[in-house]
């Protein structure tokens, strides 16, 4: 693997190259952010001292529009990997046809150790540090790891408080009564579920014989498992950071949900009410997980999770990438010689940007959209893009051959 994060997804973009054909000057630009700003935050504590957190924020590329991208709050958060995830965020936006340039911010905490008053402090200190750099039309933020509609909330009146205007169109993913969108929670999961949909109709196989595993059992691999449980598909397999179980029959997707809700904790259950009752199933570890002969294999936990180390042991024909960047670059030469398809990130978990592109627009024009809109577009953006992007896109349904799902 490159030394860098950035410089292992420049690999990528050299092995796309050579199959298509774009000027010089375009790769030139692509292979640099355009900009990238490095901060130190000052929070003061709850017990009155003062503690400053590293921060940054990337622009990418804004040859589309204004540039869009997360913010993460994690320990191990650094500019190499801010810059690399702007850089995918670039080719996520295009691939959507989203008017948007790519960008990404971070800070270097663990905000499991900050109380709420000072994860207010914080996130309000990261805006107040970059607010020059961002704005509506110049570079949007949205929530990303260990961020969510609070902190966008707090994010989005920081900034309003400085431009002293309501400004709901610098940040997407925020509550519902500040201006976010309906659906925005389970877009990520949403988008993902209607590229399965467009892709599978495609098979042979019907869904109730297509075996499924599931890596990552957070809002988006817990949302979509219960989708495509929902839509007859055979989830055989599901896990988190401590685990995963599986059942070659597979599982009851809607009580392992709720034990897992309840308790914390992942077991394969079958719920009646709040009685439930423990079923035959098999624990296995999140390696075991990946290496599953199963139909479709999803990985929606952390990035790197199949390399060029554990690439021989998949057995999946198809792997749907709704993690970030779940496949590193040393693996795909022995991904491609066992002809396993790979649907990229930069689409199957689109869904997310799509639906804060949405917001973004509701925000601009004061007119607020119901969830079934929301879903329906989504579902229409997310089959279109689908199509273009394979070889045969006159193969591929249209959105109203496509059993419509709206509620998670």
């Amino acid at each position: 693997m490159s030394d860098t994060l950035l410089a292992d997804a420049n690999l990528r973009l050299e092995k796309a190259l050579r199959d298509v054909t774009i000027s010089q000057d375009a790769i030139e630009r692509l292979t640099h952010p355009k900009a990238s700003l490095s901060i130190a935050i000052p929070v003061r504590m709850d017990d009155g001292s003062l503690r400053v957190f590293p921060g940054y924020r990337v622009r990418y590329d804004d040859s589309r529009g204004p540039t869009k991208g997360g913010v993460r709050f994690h320990p191990n958060v650094s500019i190499d990997e801010v810059q690399s995830l702007a850089f995918w965020m670039t080719f996520k936006c295009a691939v959507l046809n989203l008017p948007f340039g790519g960008a990404k911010g971070g800070v270097t905490v663990n905000p499991k150790a900050l109380s709420k008053l000072e994860l207010e402090r914080l996130s309000r200190g990261y805006v107040d540090a970059i607010a020059d750099f961002i704005g509506t039309d110049v570079d949007i933020l949205a929530p990303d790891v260990y961020t969510n509609a609070m902190i966008m909330g707090w994010m989005m009146d920081e900034y309003s408080i400085i431009r002293r205007q309501f400004s709901p169109g610098v940040v997407t993913g925020k509550p519902i009564a500040m201006g976010g969108s309906l659906g925005r929670e389970t877009a990520t999961a949403m988008g993902a579920f209607f590229v399965i949909q467009s892709v599978w109709a495609q098979q042979t196989r019907s869904p109730g014989e297509t075996s499924i595993a599931i890596q990552g059992f957070g809002n988006a691999g817990a949302i979509l498992a219960d989708l495509l449980f929902h839509a007859g598909y055979k989830i055989v397999a599901v896990s988190d950071s401590q685990g995963g179980i599986y059942a070659k029959q597979g599982l009851d997707i809607p009580s392992v949900r709720h034990l897992k809700e309840s308790s914390r904790k992942l077991k394969a259950v079958y719920c009646e009410d709040s009685v439930c009752s423990s079923v035959d199933h098999q624990v296995i570890t999140n390696a075991d997980l990946l290496a599953l002969d199963v139909d479709i294999l999803i990985p929606a936990a952390l990035e790197n999770q199949i390399t060029a180390e554990n690439a021989d042991r998949i057995q999946a024909n198809h792997i749907f990438e709704v993690a970030n960047g779940p496949i590193a670059s040393s693996a795909d030469t022995t991904l491609e010689a066992k002809n396993i398809q790979v649907f990229p990130d930069i689409l199957v978990n689109a869904g997310g940007v799509t639906v804060s592109y949405f917001e973004w627009v509701q925000n601009r024009s004061g007119f607020y959209w119901t969830l079934e809109d929301v879903n329906d577009r989504l579902q229409t953006k997310m089959v279109e893009e689908t199509a273009k992007i394979q070889r045969s896109p006159k193969n591929s349904p249209s959105p109203s051959e496509l059993p419509r799902m709206f509620t998670p």
